[in-house]
């Protein structure tokens, strides 16, 4: 680049140092302090281990995990074991103890780790579902639950006091020689699909079950482990996507490797569920903690269910699965919680409602769904289930993250539970709908690489009618309240702030109408996304709204 004067190219890779925060690093792989490379992957563990060092006494009795998927980018050499290795070599020259697991993993499977042997904190190497240049460096406290603030801030700033490498950071030959490094992967692996047997309710259904499931892991490192999480159910395996089963970084059969994406992602599984006769398709992401589900409809099209929808259906499942447990004397119902994000359907609370359980919702992402529910469990509470819009279900409170492979063998159950009843998934949802009350809502995103532009788009809606002033009506539809977490106001609360945490570092903003809808826009923190989420409600019993939210839910049938 240098030799090339390619200026552009050189600003891009050190013009700016890639920013630690809640959701750890995510960013192109490649030269410069702006991308994932060697380098940046010391500096960011030597902070985040200095910052440990500060936090825990017992740090080099109790150890960190650390897990990673499948990516690699051969031009600049990097890849997600290659970074692995060099944090635990950071943090074994400091004499902490690594668990660092030998092969690819669920990001899932961290988390679980940190809780199932009582670690100081956890890090998982994995871009998720971004494209195949991309990796990320995912953060996990001692509570088994991502990181919050004031954890970001205090390891960013640590990384700034340890840019220069330590002695032995780069010795990645010695910390694989260490007596500190050990490979948790059998061990995790067992504990793991034995501690989700616990959801497992119907084991000689699911063993004499003629469903047939198509699953997909969208070459990412699933596979393995959704096929183990089957067996542990007593599950049929489900038919494997070959072109997509084994773990490739070029992502070669799609174009973005989502499952949220829908369709396009979703053609080999449609193809092989035609062939085999399967009626259902499970897709989970790259690093399996999302999992998207598909149904063939009578009319012999697929229908690719939404986060929400599949929130609905998980949801409704769960508690089900949680009354039937019950009448063995289990917690009583004042003690079941059930969480989710603040864009997700409201889906829970109505049925929160009506069963006499409790419902919360917290800010996007698991981050703040984990921690919510590390805090209700230790005050005695049972947290059954947390899920947001964008396909992710945290269905155990083993792993207090979302989590793909246990949600697929749960939906594997439910799937086989409800043939058994001669029941569709479709069906089963219209039905939650009719009893709850109809939620109807649209999400998308636009792509904005300009950080100018976007800030505009947020102070114009803030400053719509004069300053300080938002819009009061949308569309020809009165809006009635407007919450901004980004400044803190809340026009719903008696001295205009929000309850929830506010962050000036992302933008966000929900509008409700008069006519009961709800819409959000925000930024995401992960990708150059602005995404907007919008939702329509009925109370049941509400004929009139009933009928349009029918009219609406049939046609997106």
């Amino acid at each position: 680049m240098v030799k090339d004067r390619a200026m552009s190219e050189l600003q891009k890779c050190f013009g700016a140092r890639m920013e630690f925060g809640t959701a750890g690093l995510r960013a192109a792989m490649g030269p410069g302090v702006s991308c994932m490379n060697d380098l940046t992957i010391i500096q960011t563990t030597q902070g985040f281990c200095a910052y440990l060092e500060q936090c825990f006494t017992d740090l080099k009795q109790k150890g960190v995990v650390i897990g990673f998927d499948a990516r690699a980018h051969p031009p600049s050499g990097g890849s997600s074991k290659r970074f692995a290795c060099l944090a635990a070599s950071v943090l074994i020259s400091r004499g902490v103890p690594v668990y660092l697991f030998s092969d690819i993993t669920p990001t899932p499977y961290v988390p679980f780790t940190i809780s199932h042997l009582g670690l100081c904190a956890g890090v998982m190497v994995t871009a998720s579902h971004n494209p195949k240049q991309d990796n990320g460096y995912k953060v996990y406290w001692a509570n088994g639950a991502q990181i919050i603030p004031p954890h970001d801030k205090g390891i960013a700033a640590a990384i700034e006091q340890n840019l220069e490498p330590w002695p032995k950071s780069w010795d990645t030959d010695g910390a694989l020689q260490s007596s500190l490094l050990n490979d948790p992967y059998q061990d995790i692996h067992r504990e793991y699909c034995k501690t989700i047997q616990q959801h497992c309710f119907h084991r000689e259904l699911n063993k004499n079950s003629e469903v047939k499931i198509v699953h997909t892991s969208v070459h990412g490192v699933g596979h393995i482990f959704v096929q183990a999480a089957f067996k542990a159910f007593d599950l049929h395996p489900p038919y494997a996507v070959e072109q997509q089963k084994d773990p490739d970084p070029e992502f070669p059969t799609v174009k973005y490797p989502n499952p949220e994406e829908g369709e396009g992602v979703l053609t080999l599984s449609f193809a092989l569920a035609d062939q085999e006769g399967a009626t259902v398709i499970l897709a989970n992401d790259p690093d399996v903690d999302r999992l998207a589900i598909a149904e063939k409809q009578e009319s012999g099209q697929w229908r690719v269910f939404s986060g929400n929808e599949l929130g609905a259906l998980l949801g409704w499942w769960i508690f089900q699965c949680w009354k039937l447990q019950k009448g063995e004397g289990k917690a009583s119902i004042k003690d079941v919680y059930m969480l989710s994000s603040t864009v997700s359907s409201k889906i829970l609370r109505a049925i929160a409602v009506k069963e006499g359980f409790h419902f919360e919702e917290t800010l996007t992402g698991f981050k703040w769904m984990g921690n919510r529910a590390r805090e209700l469990m230790d005050q005695g509470k049972n947290v059954l289930f947390a899920f947001e819009e964008a396909i992710g279900y945290m269905c155990s409170p083993a792993v207090l993250d979302k989590d793909g492979v246990s949600a697929a063998a749960i939906a594997g159950e439910f799937v086989s539970y409800l043939a058994s009843k001669n029941i569709t998934l479709s069906h089963q949802l219209r039905s939650i709908y009719e009893e709850y009350g109809y939620h109807i809502s649209k999400n998308s995103y636009f792509i904005c690489h300009n950080q100018d532009t976007i800030k505009q788009m947020f102070e114009r809606l803030r400053n719509y009618d004069g300053e300080n002033s938002y819009p009061k009506e949308c569309g020809g539809f009165a809006i009635t309240a407007v919450r901004d977490l980004t400044t803190g106001y809340d026009s719903n609360q008696p001295d205009n702030k929000a309850i929830l945490p506010t962050s000036k570092s992302s933008q966000m903003i929900t509008f409700t109408f008069a006519n009961g809808g709800v819409a959000t826009i925000r930024t995401s923190g992960t990708e150059p996304k602005i995404k907007y989420y919008t939702e329509l409600c009925a109370a049941p019993g509400n004929r009139f709204w009933t009928h349009i939210l029918l009219t609406l839910f049939i046609e997106y049938d």
